[in-house]
């Protein structure tokens, strides 16, 4: 069998984050995320692609973080792998960016840390005062990963980790610098910091390549988990009010 090709990027966060693989060598770029990104993101596509000696219409499929996230940060990556992935005439494989965030933590772990199963709460700060959660399991085998807890968007005071067995739970993401002790977690839970990295994305894609779960490129559609993106003029000036008298 031959090696496969990918491009991966997520821009859920205020990261972009860019990689490509011929199946061998690695290559990888990140900056600036938000509204740069938009900018930046085809310019570095195509700046990997000439380091690799690569075009698009030879890799097996790309690969983009489909959320929760940002919003404008997950139009941007949908955009442009529809568009790429037309252009080149291949398909997409959208991959959930929480899952994402657990195989990164899986990866930057201790190794004590490292051994399947190992159990992951994945959670990325959703501003609005909100957390996307998920949890999962690595088993280290052909089953790689398996979601145990559904995606949700809650307050961090209604965080739920079901039947969590310390000793077997990590909790990964971005959540805590910005909600620290409000997030309703087990005392005694290890924390590690991740993101939803591009690599992550190329590790987990020979495993969702095999399961079929590449689709057409008009298939690249977000992952939202809650319709409203932002407060109103009035909404915010009754948070500084609360906060205001609340200080």
């Amino acid at each position: 069998m031959s090696a496969l090709k990918f491009l991966a990027f997520d821009t859920s966060t205020d990261v972009l984050s860019l990689a490509l693989t011929d199946g061998t060598q690695t290559w990888s770029h990140e900056g600036a995320g938000g509204a740069q990104a938009s900018a930046q993101l085809i310019p570095q596509t195509l700046s990997l692609l000439a380091q690799a000696g690569l075009s698009l219409s030879e890799l097996d499929a790309i690969v983009f973080g489909r959320g929760p996230g940002s919003f404008t940060g997950l139009r941007t990556a949908c955009a442009v792998a529809q568009g790429l992935a037309f252009g080149a005439s291949v398909p997409v494989l959208p991959v959930d960016t929480l899952l994402a965030v657990a195989e990164q933590a899986r990866w930057d772990a201790p190794a004590a840390l490292q051994q399947p199963p190992l159990h992951v709460l994945a959670l990325l700060d959703a501003r609005m005062d909100e957390v996307y959660s998920a949890a999962y399991v690595w088993y280290g085998d052909e089953r790689a990963w398996q979601q145990v807890q559904p995606l949700r968007v809650s307050k961090p005071e209604d965080l739920g980790l079901d039947g969590a067995a310390i000793g077997s739970w990590l909790c990964a993401g971005n959540a805590l610098a910005p909600y620290g002790p409000r997030l309703a977690l087990p005392e005694g839970l290890p924390h590690q910091q991740a993101l939803p990295t591009a690599q992550a994305l190329l590790r987990l894609a020979p495993g969702l390549w095999r399961a079929g779960q590449a689709v057409p490129a008009q298939e690249a559609m977000p992952l939202y988990v809650r319709d409203k993106v932002a407060f109103t003029t009035d909404e915010r000036a009754a948070i500084k009010l609360a906060q205001s008298n609340g200080s």
